[in-house]
C-alpha cells in the first residue's frame, strides 16, 4: 500500500470514528435540549426503551401546488441511519415514516404533535405514534417515537421557482429519535 493510499485509508477510518462518535454522544441524550417540550409527552403509560441518533438527509421537491401561489419545495422523505448509544448501526430511517431495525422489526408513525425546534434552522422535534408492521424484534413493542435535538434539515427559502420544478434536494440532518414502549 503506498503512503497516499495509507494516509486516505486513516482518513476515513478517523471521519468514521469521528461520525460514530458524535452519533453516539448525541444519543445519550447528554446536551442543554435534554428537556422534552410538554406537548411531546405520550404520557405516563409509557417508559422509554432507546435513543437512536439519526443521520442523513431531509428530501424535498420543488412543486406548484396549482394555486397562483409560487412554487416551493415540499417535503418528500427522511432517508438517515441509525445508530446506538454506542455507536453501533441501530437500523435506518425512511418515508411513511418507519424505522428498521436490523432484526427484521419495523414500525411506521403517524404525526401526533410537533413543536419548532430551538432553532429555526432546524427541523421540528415531533412526536409519532407506531404501528407495528414488521418481524418480532426489537421494535415491535414501540408505540410512540419523539424526534428531539434536531439539526439541520430545513428546506431552502430559495431556488424552488418554474424552472426548477420536480428537481429533489437532499438536505443534512441529524437527530435523536427516542423509542418509547408501554410502561
Amino acid at each position: 500500500m503506498t503512503n497516499s493510499n495509507r494516509l486516505h485509508s486513516t482518513r476515513r477510518l478517523l471521519a468514521g470514528a469521528a461520525l460514530a462518535t458524535g452519533l453516539a454522544a448525541c444519543a445519550t441524550g447528554a446536551g442543554p435540549d435534554d428537556r422534552v417540550p410538554t406537548a411531546l409527552n405520550p404520557g405516563s403509560q409509557t417508559r422509554p426503551l432507546t435513543t437512536l441518533a439519526a443521520s442523513g438527509v431531509q428530501i424535498y421537491e420543488c412543486r406548484a401546488d396549482g394555486s397562483a401561489a409560487a412554487p416551493a419545495w415540499a417535503f418528500v422523505a427522511p432517508e438517515a441511519a441509525l445508530v446506538d448509544g454506542a455507536g453501533r448501526p441501530a437500523g435506518t430511517h425512511g418515508a411513511g415514516p418507519h424505522w428498521t431495525h436490523p432484526d427484521g422489526s419495523r414500525i411506521v408513525g403517524r404525526l401526533h404533535s410537533r413543536v419548532d425546534a430551538p432553532s429555526a434552522a432546524d427541523i421540528p422535534w415531533l412526536l409519532l405514534s407506531t404501528q407495528s408492521t414488521g418481524a418480532d424484534g426489537v421494535f415491535s413493542r414501540v408505540s410512540h417515537v419523539q424526534r428531539i435535538r434536531t439539526e439541520g434539515g430545513v428546506a431552502p427559502a430559495a431556488g424552488c421557482d418554474a424552472r426548477t420544478l420536480g428537481q429533489r434536494l437532499r438536505v443534512p440532518y441529524r437527530a435523536d429519535y427516542r423509542l418509547l414502549v408501554p410502561a
